[in-house]
């Protein structure tokens, strides 16, 4: 069955909340081979790349985005594994969105563990079990510019984010391990309460303006682009052998 437009999704933003900006099939966050499945499987005619498998399994390879593309199909990435792939691959034809996508174009030695958060099973939705490093300093640059915190403390606490490894980090461990550092409980405690409503999700935000300008009537972005030149190695075939993918890889004819 074909679909116009596949998105993979999972932490960044839930399904329901995706479906009030763009129809489309949604899938659960991309891991390797998962954009070729979806291209064999689903014919879309545009793939928007939000949120990717990080550490539990392997990534979605740059190499399969390529191959999409070859086939015509536009591919996007914005917010999480896709802003960090359309950085990678914007000179090759992919599109990119959003200020994380930016920040990581403009930012040659980013980590891709500052959007990475731990996530549920896809099987219980996918949601987040913490937060990204990336809206956490947004955050913290907001609560600085308000006053609710210094300058001093800002860097201090951007500091410990850092320090927390993506699977545990989160504003609650945060301010956990700045109390354990001696830091003031009055400012924690001022800080803890603003964050109920003055969160940055900036991850979140890239992710809806996508979905919004793919459902655009206007915009050109969901038809199928001209196809591209594909050299297919070695490598990138034997990858795709373990899904059973590797003869219609090879097939020039199949769509």
């Amino acid at each position: 069955m074909g679909y116009e437009i596949v998105v993979f999704l999972g932490p960044t933003l839930s399904v329901a909340d995706a479906r009030e900006h763009l129809d489309a099939l949604y899938l659960t966050p991309a891991g390797n081979g998962d954009i070729v499945r979806a291209v064999i499987e689903h014919a879309p005619s545009a793939i928007a790349l939000i949120d990717g498998v990080f550490a539990q399994s392997p990534a979605v390879r740059h190499k399969e985005i390529l191959w999409a593309m070859s086939r015509g199909v536009r591919v996007y990435g914005v917010s999480s594994m896709g802003a960090v792939r359309a950085a990678e691959l914007t000179e090759y034809g992919m599109g990119g969105y959003g200020m994380v996508f930016r920040w990581y174009r403009r930012t040659s030695l980013a980590d891709d563990a500052d959007v990475a958060v731990a996530m549920a099973p896809a099987q219980l939705g996918s949601f987040p079990l913490g937060d990204a490093l990336i809206d956490i300093r947004l955050t913290l640059k907001k609560a600085m510019r308000e006053r609710i915190i210094g300058r001093q403390l800002q860097v201090t606490l951007e500091r410990l984010a850092r320090s927390i490894h993506y699977t545990e980090r989160s504003f609650g461990k945060l301010i956990s391990i700045a109390a354990e550092h001696g830091i003031s409980s009055r400012e924690l405690r001022a800080l803890d309460l603003w964050l109920v409503s003055g969160k940055r999700k900036q991850k979140e935000a890239d992710a809806i303006g996508l979905l919004a300008l793919l459902s655009s009537n206007s915009f050109e972005m969901k038809k199928r682009s001209e196809p591209r030149s594909f050299e297919l190695t070695e490598a990138f075939a034997y990858d795709m052998e373990y899904y059973n993918l590797t003869d219609i890889l090879l097939d020039p004819d199949h769509h």
